[in-house]
């Protein structure tokens, strides 16, 4: 059985389109990396909100549209809190010619993808990174 994935908006408005259909992709994604869903939650915020997460935490003081930190416990179940900036998504989208939700899509992947182990520090890491966000949202969207 899957944990509970959940949708936040701290700072903004905005309500996530087709939720349930959202947390089934996220289900699968995770269970074809051999692992299970334990509690995620997503946030929605502003630049600012996840700005003061990043200097407060990471100690960077650089935009961003994701942090993820994971709070894993058990091997084989991810388990965190997700803080996407919606206008870095939005203004991404544009960047590189993409709907917003699919840009959204994309950014959530990558987050789940850091909670099940993969790093995008080293240039054939973001590679790998890369394709395997093209694979789960050709599979599932």
């Amino acid at each position: 059985m899957n944990g509970c994935i959940h949708f936040f908006a701290e700072d903004i408005r905005y309500t996530l389109p087709k939720k349930k259909n959202v947390r089934l992709w996220i289900n699968d994604a995770a269970t074809e990396e051999n692992s299970k869903t334990g509690e995620i939650c997503f946030v929605f915020c502003s630049d600012k909100y996840l700005g003061k997460i990043n200097r407060k935490y990471l100690k960077h003081n650089t935009l961003t549209d994701i942090i993820t930190f994971s709070s894993n416990e058990e091997k084989g179940i991810i388990s965190g809190d997700i803080f996407i900036s919606l206008p870095r998504v939005k203004e991404n989208a544009k960047k590189f010619k993409q709907s917003l939700i699919d840009e959204l899509h994309r950014v959530m992947i990558h987050g789940v993808l850091h909670l099940i182990g993969y790093t995008d520090k080293t240039k054939e890491e973001k590679k790998q990174m890369s394709l395997k966000e093209d694979f789960y949202l050709d599979r599932f969207f």
